[in-house]
């Protein structure tokens, strides 16, 4: 990002990133709790955002994604059951719509397992080889981009992650690391519009969604 601050707290039309993604899953009543899993030096939410949002809790977060995850679900487990649903959604996905998130829920309705929010690939995918060469032509067809909030149960998703880091594996979602242990992920399609800010470039286009949506003056 070439940023003098972490992504989440980069700020789009007045406010940040993060602020825009709480705002979306605290108007959520069906949440019974959230827990934001922060870097270990984090203080910025503490003294600038925590009063905004009294009822977030907050985790100490770990090296990789799947260990910060798993110290969220440390933290619940005198909270939660095994067969509670948790929902993991990324702080950098602020432009996610509460529609998208009801609709994961519903399909997910009665699914021992789980599944994840995704939008199906448009573009043409080619396959290379290390001088960037194209191998082949994929078919599209077999291809979805995986977003988030992902929805598991809560002591399956545990064990998966715990399965993880046994086998000192790094599982880049919590889907990765359900279908190690071989049980099948459900995919709801969402708006392609859920972006994952990840370059500089990812901030206008996240601007300009916020403002389509109606969520600030154009």
């Amino acid at each position: 990002m070439a940023a003098a601050i972490p992504k989440q707290y980069i700020k789009l039309h007045g406010k940040e990133v993060l602020a825009w993604t709480l705002e979306v899953l605290t108007s959520l009543d069906f949440l019974e709790k959230i827990v934001l899993v922060l870097h270990p030096d984090d203080n910025y939410f503490s003294k600038k955002m925590s009063a905004d949002f009294p009822d977030v809790l907050q985790v100490e977060g770990g090296e990789e994604r799947q260990h910060s995850v798993s110290n969220g679900l440390n933290f619940l487990k005198t909270l939660a059951s095994d067969d509670d649903w948790i929902l993991v959604h990324d702080a950098a996905r602020p432009c996610v719509k509460a529609e998208d998130i009801h609709k994961l829920i519903n399909e997910l309705e009665g699914n021992p397992v789980g599944g994840i929010l995704a939008s199906r690939v448009r573009d043409t995918l080619k396959q290379t080889d290390n001088s960037l060469r194209v191998k082949s032509t994929l078919d599209r067809n077999d291809y979805w981009l995986a977003a988030t909030p992902q929805l598991f149960r809560f002591k399956l998703l545990l064990d998966a992650l715990n399965s993880v880091k046994a086998s000192n594996q790094i599982a880049t979602d919590e889907a990765a690391a359900i279908e190690a242990l071989g049980l099948p992920v459900k995919l709801v399609e969402g708006h392609r519009d859920n972006i994952k800010i990840t370059s500089s470039e990812d901030l206008a286009l996240a601007e300009f969604l916020l403002e389509q949506a109606g969520k600030v003056d154009a």
